[in-house]
């Protein structure tokens, strides 16, 4: 490890062991798995990895989370929420609403564990980009330890490769409501549909991929790597044969491909074109 970025990791292990406890949002992405590898090397066994589970986070993320918090052999809770009622309409402020939500409940559930310290796995990248749910985790007093010791998204897979762990290469995943326009009630059914999509495009071996629904049509975004794949393997018939069985009337490939906040733009248009 070079040494800004063993600089960097040596004064995030002296403020986690400063806390003395620290329990951790952990959804197992490539953030909170190097933070609780931090926290594991700072503080032992006083560290407590909480993850959520919700319709609209996959099966399969969480089930990930809970192999990795066992793998590093920390106290790892799952803990069940509905979908909260003031987004099941996906409001525009979503993301604020649902993190001033599960961080509540979150911190109020580690506090009753004898842990006075909850965190999350924000990164310096993250104040650089349109987050509403920032908002949220400052004004709970939430700790975000890598974004105060100055980690990047790039510095923690670098250092997390360094470190042997397997999440370094880990894409970048999100709840299924970022698939969702603004505006639109939430279903069940719709949340399905979404997941078993992207776990059947991921299980062909596109890893880094969005079905946003737009109705009936999913349209995919993914990066240009993926798409050349679909195309040299021919998978066009065979994706769009399968994502109608799971209950889209049309399936479409972005041509722009795999961008983060895909459905923001057009949340952005439709406000530009009301001032307009």
């Amino acid at each position: 490890m070079d040494k800004n970025l063993q600089d960097k990791y040596d004064r995030l292990l002296k403020s986690l062991e400063k806390l003395g406890n620290l329990a951790i949002a952990f959804s197992g992405g490539v953030d909170s798995s190097f933070l609780l590898h931090a926290g594991r090397e700072a503080l032992g066994q006083k560290v407590l990895a909480l993850t959520v589970k919700t319709p609209y986070i996959p099966e399969w993320e969480v089930e990930e989370a809970e192999n990795l918090a066992r793998e590093q052999g920390t106290e790892h809770h799952i803990i069940e929420v509905p979908v909260p009622g003031q987004i099941l309409n996906n409001p525009g402020d979503r993301c604020y609403l649902c993190k001033s939500y599960l961080f509540t409940m979150l911190k109020d559930y580690a506090g009753k564990k004898g842990f006075s310290n909850l965190a999350d796995g924000s990164n310096a990248d993250d104040t650089r980009e349109h987050r509403p749910g920032m908002k949220a985790l400052r004004e709970l007093h939430i700790l975000s330890p890598l974004l105060e010791a100055g980690f990047t998204k790039a510095d923690i897979r670098n250092a997390s490769r360094e470190m042997g762990l397997q999440t370094w290469e880990k894409p970048a995943y999100a709840c299924l409501l970022t698939r969702i326009p603004y505006e639109t009630r939430i279903s069940l059914e719709m949340l399905r549909r979404i997941e078993r999509s992207e776990t059947f495009l991921i299980e062909l071996g596109i890893r880094a991929v969005r079905v946003r629904t737009h109705g009936n049509l999913a349209r995919i975004e993914t990066e240009p790597r993926y798409v050349e794949k679909i195309f040299r393997e021919n998978l066009l018939g065979r994706i769009s044969k399968q994502l109608k069985r799971y209950g889209f009337s049309y399936v479409t490939l972005d041509l722009e491909g795999y961008r983060t906040g895909g459905i923001d733009e057009l949340f952005k248009q439709k406000e530009n074109d009301r001032q307009g």
